[in-house]
């Protein structure tokens, strides 16, 4: 037990004992009791002679009898009775009340008051700190930073991988703080901040631990939003005790994680009265390059918001620079995986760079998950190793969504959906400068119906007219396909619609791809009035310049939608081959299509469904589909009295068809379903919802 604990411990006993004391000192009545004999009884008793002795304290009478033990009875107030006693023969002696002494009084008068205030003083000691409590609830001014040391940071370059020209950058503040004197002897000055900027998953954090570790000097780290309490001037006090501790243990570094939450621009932007976030900047200002600046103090931050950040944090003297940690390449990439897969236990199949090129755009903290729902994949199959189709279920996963088998659909959705994922491919398999479809998939996955994956060849850091035209056209070919084939149309594309629209409008507006607009910005400032931006907003482009952005949005979109309905028309027969091997096997990959778009029968599937199980699943949605169909009559049936038409109704039992839950196929759920509103066309983003969860 260490002292601090024995202390402790001490303190509780001996409060425990004064307390013991004190509430015995209360208890005046310590001498030996009886109320098992009256006070009509004792006088009795002392008629008859049985008394021999009587001692009287006060209102206490202590009696001794001529035979057995003496008790105590309280007196009365009766004023004859000590002459009663004398002439019953009865001795009598009195003796004067106990006093207590005056410390005594005083002590127990005004002890509970002291108790209390002790008792408030170590509490409020305790959690302010200062009372066996490192930092408490009332530590308002104390930094919430933890310090790391060299024993608890076991984070090296060697475990960031992806990010090689961010470490390039990064590693003269290694060598300054392992060799401060090859600077300082050339007269150089080590930057004094280093900002990390980068996606979310990139690994800022990883490589600030990295920094630390490779020094071997202590870190601190803390969040941004960990300055700025309810309290007026907790956040400049927190900043000014961080640094004292830091310069105590300089050389050190201070890493601050999302310090956009303290660091927004000042000035600007909703809000009124005392802003305690500005005085907490201001002074984060003060202690980064104000009058006392001679520790060697390093401070590190990271964010991914540097458009929100206040312009004299960023000068020269506070954050000196700039280190972009990007989304890592193809070589990137694989470094991670390599990192990540050296914690499991890997099949002889397993290539990293195979994985690699199938993960564009992937962060580090993607990569690591997929790592892990990988090896989670293997474990539910009871493998000895991970193999390389858990790595493709964990990519399916992850950029899918998780498979929903559960969900029951009719022949007519099923069939719908086939079509309109097969107008996606081959759309996608005959537009210019389009990437490779990778897979085509009905199976629902998460709020989606169906899926089609593409996989760029490689990564892409720009992209051209022709590819964003490219685009707009596959994300038609779904709505396309309904209309061509079966003849009707549904909410299921609303959200193509949505991403086209807004892809036609950033080329007119943005990218100054339009002819007829020509290369200048249209659109709007879209600046958040909460993160620093004027809170009125100015436009610059009239109403008539207006319509004709709008007029060139309208003409890109008619032209891709003519193209893309052309390449339908003209390839009927293979998108015929392809639904059906989607109803067929469910999911086709990159080769099953591209034998469909060859002419020829596409291969079966590896891990086809067996006939089994393809009769069960058909079963069920045609049971589901007759459930269906008679609910719809019963429903047309109970309906005949009233005025509206009989094609309405047809109408609204097709629709109801199409919207209710497959899996509760009942009657009252169908009415209940015909009683629901019908999605409307302009509420596209709730309409793909609807579609996309029915079960």
């Amino acid at each position: 037990m260490d002292n601090k604990s024995f202390a402790r411990i001490a303190l509780w006993v001996l409060l425990a004992v004064v307390l013991f004391t004190v509430f015995r000192q209360f208890d005046v009545s310590t001498a030996p009791r009886s109320d098992t004999t009256s006070y009509t009884q004792f006088m009795e008793d002392a008629k008859a002679g049985k008394i021999r002795r009587v001692d009287i304290q006060g209102q206490t009478i202590t009696v001794t009898p001529q035979s057995g033990s003496e008790y105590t009875i309280t007196s009365p107030g009766d004023l004859w009775m000590v002459e009663d006693l004398r002439k019953s023969g009865v001795q009598v002696y009195g003796k004067a009340p106990e006093e207590p002494s005056l410390l005594t009084s005083v002590f127990i008068s005004w002890f509970p008051m002291l108790l209390l205030i002790g008792v408030w003083i170590f509490f409020m000691r305790r959690m302010q700190g200062g009372g066996g409590g490192a930092g408490g609830a009332f530590s308002f001014g104390k930094s919430k930073a933890r310090m790391l040391g060299e024993q608890d940071n076991k984070v090296r370059f060697k475990d960031v991988a992806g990010c090689d020209e961010a470490k390039e950058d990064v590693q003269e503040i290694v060598d300054f703080l392992r060799d401060p004197m090859k600077f300082q002897r050339l007269g150089g000055r080590i930057p004094r901040g280093v900002l990390l900027v980068g996606s979310p998953g990139t690994g800022k954090t990883l490589l600030a631990k990295a920094i630390a570790g490779e020094s071997g000097v202590p870190f601190f780290t803390i969040s941004g939003s960990d300055f700025v309490e309810m309290f007026v001037g907790v956040g400049a006090a927190r900043v000014r005790d961080m640094f004292e501790t830091a310069k105590k243990n300089a050389p050190c570094i201070i890493f601050i994680d999302e310090i956009d939450a303290v660091g927004r621009q000042r000035g600007a932007g909703l809000g009124g009265g005392n802003d305690e976030r500005e005085q907490t900047l201001n002074q984060m200002l003060v202690e980064m390059d104000g009058f006392d600046t001679g520790a060697n103090i390093i401070v590190i931050a990271a964010t991914n918001r540097p458009d929100v950040l206040d312009p004299a944090l960023l000068r020269p003297g506070r954050f000196d620079r700039q280190v972009v940690v990007p989304l890592p390449d193809i070589r990137g990439r694989e470094q991670i995986l390599n990192v990540h897969m050296r914690k499991i236990p890997v099949g002889a199949d397993i290539d990293a760079a195979v994985i690699a090129r199938g993960t564009p755009g992937f962060s580090g903290a993607d990569l690591a998950n997929l790592v892990n729902e990988a090896a989670l994949f293997a474990a539910r199959r009871n493998g000895r190793v991970v193999e390389m189709r858990d790595f493709e279920d964990a990519k399916d996963k992850i950029m899918m969504g998780s498979e929903r088998r559960a969900m029951v659909m009719t022949e007519d959705e099923r069939r719908n959906t086939a079509y309109h994922e097969s107008g996606h491919a081959v759309v996608a398999h005959l537009m210019p400068k389009s990437d490779p479809v990778h897979k085509v998939t009905i199976v629902p996955r998460g709020r989606a119906l169906g899926l089609t994956m593409q996989l760029p060849e490689q990564d892409r850091y720009a992209y051209d007219r022709q590819y964003l035209l490219t685009r707009i056209a596959i994300l038609f070919g779904g709505r396309i396909a309904e209309e061509v084939f079966m003849n009707q149309m549904t909410t299921g594309a609303s959200n193509d619609f949505e991403r086209a629209t807004q892809l036609a409008r950033d080329m007119v507006t943005r990218y100054g791809m339009s002819e007829a607009m020509g290369p200048m910005v249209y659109a709007e400032n879209e600046g958040e009035v909460f993160l620093g931006r004027s809170v009125t907003k100015t436009t610059h482009v009239s109403e008539l310049t207006m319509q004709k952005v709008d007029a060139e949005i309208r003409r890109i979109i008619d032209e891709q939608y003519a193209v893309a309905r052309r390449l339908i028309e003209e390839n009927r027969d293979k998108m015929e081959v392809m639904a059906k091997a989607l109803l067929d096997w469910e999911t086709i990959d990159a080769e099953q299509i591209k034998d469909i778009m060859e002419g020829r029968q596409p291969r079966p599937p590896k891990n086809a469904p067996n006939a089994a199980q393809t009769a069960r699943r058909e079963d069920a949605a045609k049971t589901a589909a007759a459930e269906v169909e008679k609910a719809a009559e019963a429903d047309q049936a109970g309906k005949a009295d009233e005025a509206e038409e009989p094609k309405v109704e047809v109408k609204t039992a097709r629709r109801t068809r199409r919207a209710a839950p497959k899996t509760e196929a009942k009657v009252e759920a169908e009415e209940k379903a015909e009683a629901k509103p019908e999605p409307k066309a302009e509420e596209k983003p709730e309409a793909k919802a609807d579609r996309s969860d029915e079960s």
